[in-house]
């Protein structure tokens, strides 16, 4: 009824603006009237606003000026949704149109606009004050959001017209295809068509590249000139994947080489019995235990059958990968951040113990290079009852020489843990809440050799998981373990405590700790729409000396305007056994990341707000980083920073242009000692192309992760492989996985698509809503790729025509089956679509795909009305039947089982 009113209303009120147009006298020329013009009711103005087929917003008031309009700003702001902060008492509006890298500022004080970067004038007429506030000029209006404003008089309308699909269109087309082709919500991915693609006694390897030079000069006027390069490459060889790092000096000299082969499996299919689902030799990372060794880099071999991405304890994990030069990176838990590192010079990034929470614990690693590059992983690691099923046995073996590379190139990893190391350990599942393990291990720690045994037993406890562990080395030391993660709520509890005679060392723990006592709590709270993750750690530790020392660390995090803020307070207090005690410590770090309009920020301030004069008390560091696009192509990187330790400021500017094959950096720093910097980076990508022949260059990363060439065509014959003569379809968009997508296919009917996750499988498919006919449409769901890093995989997607399914549902006795949901399963069984029938019983299905279906009752739809799932009648499209009408099926009553009124199984 309300509904009914507001469009009566709105009718009402169009009629009068028409009514009034019609019988406005002759107007005073333009001049006259502009200039004694005052907001009236007589010029007042309703717009419907629209764009292609799609009405916008609830309408938009305005005024007519003469010959000229101008609408409400603040209403247009609404009707679009655009993230615009109008401020009338500072005369400011703020934010971007469209676009992120379209930003406004306008300031009617200074009578300025500026977009992008970008300033003009602001004209006499441009805005007008006006009782319902901002009066924008439609055609200053549409300078501003780079669209055409055409007001329409007579139809009450705003037409506004774009050269590109707007976000709310992007946003009504994907609801629309969404609702016409109904997915499911989860499929497995297994049951899809499989891009096979066996490894091979060669493939051309991919090749990633950087390279840089820079000069600097520091304060006492001495000039250095840096020469950097690192080549990554990876490919097949012998039956198997490698891959090889190659890293030099600052003078240009090679300092590092890291050469690898391995085969990875998901499933499990390696080695014949052993099931393995990873095996490598060369340059290879080991696993930590609980108790015993730590996760290290060097030159050896590894084999296991653990799940891809496994941790190697069910508490802690560790993150290790490459890390070029220049670059940084930081870790996400859930989407807190929780630490950070920058480039050390070895090619590597490691985050080690990090803690996991009961539950699911969401990583994201995010790494930010030199020329703007930003590159994200995210790794979803469950911890609960069931990780490890239930008569599954999990192993792994390895031996290695620590901080040694297999080509060694004299520079030598420092670390506590060198020398040659191996060891063999496994998980059994023993029912669903229980598990076991067990590990020998024989290595080196602050020079001297010991052997190990560790074994541990897990066990879910309610909302709980449990785990005690015990080791032992040939020594005669020991230590123990008693750990548990739980959840109480929506409150996270970890805690642990460990034990360790004096005649165990070990590298997971100091070598002089005799016992250490742990608990962390995370909580978050709810303030109105926004939760506030809240951490609290504590530790205390025991040496063998008798000294004892306490750690408190809290860290709250925040949302504001897509700014996340962490807050760290670290309070150490130490206590000697003999002697004077050390004062205590109390640091506080501020974090910041996120979006202030379009430019990206990342900061970090560091203070010491108790300790003594060796510590520094007071502001100690900051570092912010804003990183903002110039152009679809280009970008900004600023930098600023101070350090107290030198007393020196710095800050820094970099440009980056986005070629197609590659991209090119130039970046200066200066600092307040005088120290000035300058250089040039580039970095491209080379890899094989197998559709054309020869290699692409390209500025994305190649070697570092998969890839897919994909050829969508015509499938006239409809057997799913491409035949001579049959054509490619040009302008198609394809997905990868749920947000993947790579550019429309060119006239060739072929596009890349990059940026692949190595070894997690992903369907490619061709995304329906990008195909110009709608009675063309695809033949399949899509391809399940598995990537190899560096691998262009090729693949084909075949299009077929489509025509519709149609029938009326009648219960048996001749009533019509209404608003029950009717499934549409291919000759697989696989359900395509789902549809509900009308109130007579009618149901269509629309650009179905040529092949051959039958129909079945969704099982809810079935229970409710108590008929059979099943339907037996076929349906068949093809060249000669398009339009398959069923006419009307009878659908059985559901078979009564002991009273029972469920129906029976198809």
């Amino acid at each position: 009824m309300r509904k009914i009113k507001n469009r009566i209303g709105k009718a009402l009120k169009r009629l009068a603006i028409i009514a009034g147009l019609f019988a406005v006298p002759t107007a005073l020329p333009v001049s006259s009237a502009m200039a004694s013009w005052q907001p009236n009711e007589d010029d007042a103005l309703l717009f419907d606003v629209r764009v292609g087929q799609y009405r916008v917003g609830n309408g938009v008031r305005g005024y007519q000026v003469g010959s000229d309009i101008c609408v409400d700003f603040a209403d247009m702001i609404m009707a679009f949704d655009l993230p615009v902060r109008l401020d009338k008492k500072s005369r400011r509006a703020t934010g971007w149109l469209f676009e992120e890298g379209r930003t406004i500022t306008l300031d009617r004080e200074a009578s300025t606009v500026q977009i992008m970067n970008k300033s003009a004038n602001l004209a006499a007429d441009d805005i007008r004050d006006v009782p319902e506030g901002w009066c924008v000029d439609t055609k200053a209006l549409s300078r501003w959001l780079n669209v055409e404003i055409k007001p329409d008089l007579s139809n009450a309308l705003l037409v506004v017209i774009a050269d590109r699909k707007l976000p709310f269109e992007l946003d009504e087309e994907r609801k629309l295809r969404a609702g016409k082709t109904r997915p499911t919500a989860q499929f497995d991915l297994s049951s899809l068509p499989q891009a096979k693609d066996p490894y091979r006694f060669w493939r051309t390897p991919s090749v990633d590249v950087v390279a840089s030079v820079s000069g600097r000069k520091d304060g006492h006027k001495a000039f250095n000139l840096d020469q950097r390069y690192e080549v990554y490459v990876s490919g097949e060889i012998a039956q198997a994947s490698f891959d090889a790092r190659l890293s030099s000096d600052n003078a240009g000299i090679p300092d590092a080489f890291r050469l690898r082969a391995y085969r990875t499996d998901p499933k499990g299919g390696l080695l014949g019995p052993l099931k393995a689902t990873h095996f490598g030799i060369g340059d290879v990372s080991t696993v930590s235990t609980a108790l015993v060794v730590q996760n290290t880099a060097g030159r050896g071999a590894f084999i296991t059958n653990r799940p891809i991405g496994r941790p190697d304890s069910f508490d802690r994990t560790n993150f290790r990968g490459e890390l070029p030069d220049g670059w940084d990176a930081e870790l996400y838990r859930n989407d807190q951040l929780i630490s950070y590192v920058q480039s050390r010079g070895d090619g590597r990034y490691e985050f080690l113990d990090v803690p996991l929470n009961y539950g699911q614990n969401r990583f994201e690693i995010v790494l930010y290079g030199p020329q703007g590059q930003v590159r994200r992983d995210i790794q979803m690691i469950p911890v609960g009852p069931d990780s490890i099923p239930p008569r599954e046995t999990y192993y792994w073996a390895a031996i290695q020489e620590a901080g040694r590379d297999l080509i060694d190139l004299g520079s030598l990893e420092q670390q506590q843990y060198t020398g040659w190391r191996g060891g063999f350990g496994f998980e059994r599942g023993i029912d669903p809440r229980t598990s076991v393990g067990a590990a020998i291990f024989t290595s080196e720690y602050l020079g001297r050799r010991d052997h190990y045994f560790e074994g541990s037993v897990r066990r879910a406890v309610g909302p709980a998981l449990v785990e005690l562990a015990a080791a032992a080395n040939a020594r005669g030391g020991y230590a123990l373990r008693g750990q548990m993660l739980g959840q109480l709520g929506q409150t996270l509890i970890s805690a642990q405590s460990v034990w360790l005679s004096d005649k165990f060392r070990s590298e997971r723990y100091e070598a002089d700790l005799k016992s250490e006592h742990s608990i962390t709590v995370d909580h978050s709270f709810r303030i109105g729409a926004k939760y506030v993750p809240l951490t609290l750690q504590g530790s205390y530790k025991e040496r063998l000396n008798g000294d004892t020392g306490f750690e408190g660390i809290a860290r709250l995090s925040f949302n504001i305007n897509q700014i996340t803020a962490t807050g760290e307070l670290i309070w150490e207090q130490n206590k000697s056994a003999f002697g004077t005690d050390p004062p205590g410590r109390l640091d506080a770090i501020m974090r910041v990341n996120g979006r202030f309009g379009g430019i990206r920020l990342r900061g970090e301030a560091k203070f010491g707000l108790m300790g003594d004069a060796s510590s520094g008390v007071g502001f100690r560091q900051s570092r912010l980083t804003a990183e903002w696009r110039a152009g679809e192509h280009s970008d900004w990187r600023a930098e600023l920073g101070y350090e107290t330790t030198g007393k020196r400021g710095f800050a820094g500017f970099g440009y980056t242009r986005h070629f197609e094959k590659f991209a090119l950096t130039g970046n200066m720093r200066a600092g307040t000692d005088g120290a000035l910097s300058a250089g040039l980076n580039l970095a491209f990508s080379l890899g094989p192309d197998p559709v054309r022949g020869g290699f692409r260059m390209s500025s994305e990363k190649l070697a570092a992760s998969g890839q897919a060439y994909a050829t969508v065509f015509q499938d006239e014959n409809a057997d799913g492989i491409r035949q001579p003569g049959e054509k490619v379809e040009k302008a198609v968009e394809l997905t990868a996985g749920l947000s993947g997508r790579g550019d429309p296919t060119d006239a060739r009917g072929q596009t890349f698509i990059g940026g692949l996750t190595p070894y997690v499988p992903v369907l490619i498919g061709i995304d329906a809503g990008s195909l110009p006919d709608p009675f063309v449409q695809p033949a399949t769901s899509g391809i399940v790729v598995t990537p190899r890093p560096g691998i262009p995989i090729v693949i084909e997607l075949p299009l077929v025509s489509a025509g519709e399914i149609s029938g009326t549902l009648l219960r048996e006795g001749g009533r019509s089956l209404n608003g029950v949901e009717v499934e549409l399963l291919d000759k697989t069984g696989r359900l395509v679509k789902s549809t509900r029938s009308e109130y007579d019983g009618f149901f269509l299905f629309e650009s179905v795909p040529y092949g051959s279906y039958r129909l079945r009752i969704g099982a809810l739809s079935a229970t409710v009305v108590k008929v059979n799932p099943a339907i037996d009648v076929p349906a068949e499209l093809n060249s000669k039947n398009a339009i398959a009408d069923l006419g009307q099926i009878i659908v059985r009553e559901a078979t009564r089982i002991a009273g029972s009124d469920l129906p029976s199984t198809p």
